[in-house]
């Protein structure tokens, strides 16, 4: 294995995670709600929904092709160094959005997320590259690792300038951590083979192998059920996320600093979850650890409705944080589990378009509800419960998954 470049992917890991953190789910995503548009009647709840819809799925839309392009044209590394630029000027950008400044706010939520999502694929499509199968899982987890403290740092890079309100320099200095921990990506990783397939041809290509795969999951019962429900609860999952400090900074009043300790506690229960998952995974099944999580996700939207204070957002927010690393690992898991063989790496291509594609309805439906209500953020995320329970209904009618060592992998319909 190169050492080297497995740092230097690693270390890219640290880079992105600055702006998932900062920008996704905190920092930005409060300031642009509460003070760039204003949240009193929940505006600001129906801005950030569609600032996270529309870039999610224009993600969904542009991934199949661009991978495409980036495989069969040769062009995957300056296509990765290219979004991730794109993502860091905007991260830059945003100091420059001032209250009332929606549009403009609304545009550079949309480009950089777009752009962060979209230099995620050339990330990912680089594991195989740099390590043999039997150390892809390890290398991964490297990566996993560094991402969470990635998250911790940038948001304790943050923390000094949200004392002070200065979030202009906040976002600065995200921008400034993700370029800098992205330089040895840049540098170190190889480039890809040269494809010489022209762009056009490659893209053509590409989507007719995606329509190809979606043939082979609709013959397979078992997959399409759960790439459904997987489809509808993942959708849920990130539209709690999407929300969840803005949620706590206009219902329950946190102040900023104090969001980002809470963001910092929920990666290191989410860590902790997706640990504490692993053997019962294994021994359970991951279809029965999936639908133990989403029923425990079903009750956390309950538990939002209805808690008052915020030492009591604390203890949900940490049993939420062991629900999101337990139902992700567990949900590959039942992939992985339900894959025939020789359709494993596009079957994950698969699974990772449906997991950027769900977060564009549940983001659109918390905005909608909470401005219709007036600014009642618990409306919007009871709302949310149902795409646990709708998740939950259809994998129930998933047979495989279970406990039993061997299980048959899903077979074609016939």
């Amino acid at each position: 294995m190169n050492v080297r470049a497995i740092v230097a992917w690693t270390l890219y890991d640290f880079a992105n995670s600055a702006f998932a953190a900062v920008i996704f789910a905190t920092i930005y995503a409060a300031y642009y709600a509460l003070a760039v548009v204003g949240n009193d009647g929940g505006a600001g709840d129906l801005w950030w929904g569609r600032v996270v819809s529309v870039s999610m799925g224009l993600v969904a839309l542009t991934s199949p092709f661009l991978g495409g392009v980036a495989d069969r044209a040769g062009i995957r590394k300056p296509l990765f160094i290219g979004f991730t630029a794109v993502a860091v000027t905007a991260t830059a950008l945003m100091a420059t959005v001032e209250p009332g400044m929606v549009v403009w706010g609304f545009v550079l939520g949309v480009l950089g997320n777009f752009a962060y999502e979209s230099a995620l694929v050339y990330y990912n499509a680089y594991l195989p590259d740099l390590a043999p199968p039997s150390h892809q899982g390890r290398v991964s987890g490297w990566g996993f690792a560094v991402g969470y403290a990635g998250s911790i740092a940038a948001l304790l890079a943050a923390l000094p300038f949200v004392r002070t309100e200065n979030y202009a320099g906040a976002f600065l200095a995200t921008a400034t951590l993700f370029a800098v921990f992205s330089l040895p990506a840049f540098f170190i990783l190889p480039a890809a083979p040269s494809g010489g397939v022209p762009v056009l041809r490659a893209a053509r290509e590409g989507g007719a192998q995606l329509m190809a795969t979606a043939r082979k999951i609709l013959a397979l019962p078992d997959l399409r059920r759960f790439l459904g429900a997987y489809f509808i609860y993942e959708d849920g999952v990130n539209t709690v996320v999407a929300f969840s400090g803005i949620f706590a900074a206009q219902t329950l009043g946190f102040p900023m600093e104090r969001l980002i300790a809470l963001y910092i506690v929920v990666q290191i229960s989410a860590l902790g979850g997706a640990l504490a998952w692993a053997r019962p995974t294994d021994v359970l099944g991951p279809r029965r650890v999936v639908m133990i999580t989403l029923c425990q996700w079903a009750a956390i939207v309950v538990g939002a409705y209805f808690i008052q204070t915020q030492g009591q957002f604390w203890v949900l927010a940490v049993v939420a944080g062991t629900g999101l690393g337990a139902v992700q690992a567990a949900s590959r898991a039942f992939l992985a589990r339900l894959a025939p063989k020789g359709m494993e790496a596009e079957l994950f291509g698969v699974y990772s378009l449906c997991g950027k594609s769900a977060a564009v309805m549940g983001p659109l439906v918390f905005g909608g509800i909470s401005h219709a209500a007036g600014g009642n953020q618990r409306a919007g995320i009871l709302a949310i419960g149902s795409f646990f329970v709708v998740g939950l209904a259809l994998l129930s009618r998933v047979k495989s998954g279970g406990a039993r060592r061997g299980s048959p992998r899903a077979e074609p319909s016939g």
